[in-house]
C-alpha cells in the first residue's frame, strides 16, 4: 500500500467543499485511495462504484432518486459513466440542508463533459492523481520544488547511477506494474491496459467507430514525446483525416495518457514557438509503446533524453499536484532553435528554468537556453537547473547550477 501524497490536499478540500473530484487515467490508484480514505477515517462515508453493473443502472434510470437514496457522505466512483449525474448532483447539493459531501472519482476528464464546468463552478474542487512519484515509491516526499524557489542552494546529492534510473523509467508509476517481476509480465500488463481503456473509458466517451486506431496514434505520440506538438504531422503520416486525428488527441488527453504543456510566451512575437509540447502520463507506458527496455538504455544512452525528459516533466507535475506551491509548468523555445525544457512561473510571474540532460559530465554550452531565458527575463528569472546524471551540486554562474537528476525526487 502507497500512500499518496495529495492525501492532504483531499481532506483539507472536505472540510469547507461539498464536491471533490479526484480525475486520473485508470489503474492509478484513485478507488484504493478513496477507500483507504474511508477505512482511516478521514472520511466517514459509503462506497459506491459505477464499475458495478447494478449502480450503474439504477443511477442511469433515476439519477435523481439515487441521489436523494444516498444517506450519508459518498464516494461516487467512475462518475463518467453515467451523464448527467453531476447536474443531478449540483441541484442535491444547492437544496441539501444536511451539508452532504461527495467524492467523485473520474478515469475521463469529469471537467471537460458536457455544462458540467460551468454548472459547478465555485462548488467544486478538482485534483488530478498521477501514476506514482518515485517519492511516494519510495515512501517520502520530495523537497525539490522548496528548494528551488528558495534563496539556499541546498539541493541534496546521491549516488543513484544510471543502471537504477533506467530501471525507474522503464518501471513507471502504475501499482499494477510494480508488482510484476518480469518485463514480460509488465508488457503483457500494459498490452491489456491499453485494450480496458479502449473499450470502457473511450468508447463510452466518444461513441465511434474507428477506435482501433487510437492505439497507433498512441504510439505515434509515444515516438514524438518532448517535440512540439504537430497534429497534421500526425495525420500525414498515419492517413488519418485531421479532423478526426484531433479528435482522438482530445480523447487521449481526457483519459489522462496525454499530457501537454504549452509554451511560454514572452513579448517576442514572430520569436518564439506557440505550439504546446507532448508527453505521456508515464515512462513505463511510454517504453512499452516505444519498444523500450533497460538493455536499449544502457547500450544507447544519447537516445534516452525523450524518455528521460518525459520522466522529469511528469515527476514535477506530479510534485506540483499536491504541493502548496503555485507554479505553472511550459517550455520555452525560439524559432532559432534556442530552448529550455521547463520553464516554471509563478503568480508573481517568477521564472525557474529547467533543462534535462542524459550525460554524466555538463559544459557551459549546455547552459545556453537557460542563460538565454536569464537576459531575456533577468529581473524576473530566479534561477536555473541542469538536470546532468553525475552526482555532484556544480554552479555555472549566477542564479545557475547543474544538479544531480536524483534531487527531483530525494527527501
Amino acid at each position: 500500500m502507497y500512500t499518496r501524497h495529495i492525501q492532504k490536499s483531499v481532506v483539507e478540500s472536505l472540510n469547507d467543499t461539498s464536491v471533490v473530484v479526484i480525475n486520473g487515467a485508470r489503474q492509478t490508484g484513485k478507488s484504493t485511495f478513496c477507500q483507504q480514505l474511508i477505512k482511516d477515517n478521514l472520511f466517514k462515508a459509503q462506497y459506491v462504484t459505477f464499475d458495478d453493473p447494478t449502480a450503474l443502472s439504477a443511477a442511469q434510470s433515476d439519477p435523481g432518486a439515487f441521489i436523494e437514496g444516498l444517506k450519508k457522505d459518498v464516494v461516487l466512483d467512475e462518475i463518467h459513466r453515467v451523464r448527467g449525474l453531476l447536474l443531478t448532483i449540483k441541484k442535491f447539493v444547492d437544496q441539501d440542508s444536511k451539508g452532504r459531501r461527495f467524492i467523485l472519482t473520474g478515469s475521463a476528464d469529469v471537467m471537460m463533459l458536457p455544462k458540467v464546468s460551468e454548472s459547478l463552478a465555485g462548488r467544486i474542487e478538482v485534483h488530478n492523481l498521477w501514476p506514482l512519484s518515485i517519492g511516494e515509491i519510495q515512501g517520502h516526499q520530495s523537497s525539490f520544488l522548496k528548494t528551488l524557489i528558495s534563496n539556499e542552494i541546498d539541493f541534496q546529492t546521491s549516488n543513484y547511477t544510471w543502471n537504477d534510473l533506467t530501471k525507474m523509467m522503464g518501471l513507471g508509476g502504475y501499482p499494477e506494474v510494480l508488482k510484476r517481476p518480469s518485463e514480460v509480465r509488465r508488457e503483457k500488463w500494459f498490452k491489456s491496459y491499453i485494450n480496458s481503456i479502449l473499450q470502457k473509458d473511450i468508447r463510452e466517451l466518444a461513441n465511434i467507430d474507428g477506435l482501433v486506431e487510437i492505439p497507433n496514434v498512441l504510439e505515434l505520440i509515444a515516438g514524438r514525446v518532448g517535440s512540439i506538438l504537430n497534429l497534421s504531422d500526425l495525420s500525414r503520416i498515419s492517413g488519418i483525416p485531421g479532423t478526426t486525428m484531433q479528435r482522438y488527441y482530445a480523447l487521449l488527453q481526457h483519459v489522462f495518457l496525454v499530457k501537454h504543456i504549452p509554451a511560454w510566451r514572452p513579448n517576442l512575437e514572430g520569436r518564439v514557438i506557440k505550439a504546446p509540447k507532448v508527453f505521456l502520463n508515464d515512462t513505463g507506458l511510454l517504453c512499452y509503446l516505444r519498444g523500450e527496455g533497460e538493455d536499449s538504455f544502457l547500450k544507447y544512452r544519447d537516445g534516452a533524453g525523450p524518455i528521460l525528459e518525459n520522466f522529469v516533466v511528469m515527476e514535477i507535475i506530479k510534485q506540483l499536484s499536491w504541493s502548496d506551491i503555485s507554479l505553472t509548468p511550459y517550455h520555452f523555445r525560439t524559432h532559432k532553435g534556442v530552448e529550455v525544457d521547463i520553464v516554471l512561473e509563478s503568480r508573481k510571474k517568477q521564472l525557474y528554468g529547467i533543462e534535462v540532460k542524459t550525460s554524466s559530465s555538463v559544459r557551459n554550452k549546455d547552459f545556453n537556453g537557460l542563460k538565454y531565458l536569464k537576459d531575456l527575463k533577468p529581473e524576473s528569472f530566479k534561477k536555473g537547473v541542469l538536470f546532468y546524471t553525475g552526482n555532484q551540486v556544480i554552479k555555472f554562474g549566477d542564479k545557475l547550477y547543474a544538479v544531480p537528476l536524483s534531487t527531483l525526487w530525494l527527501e
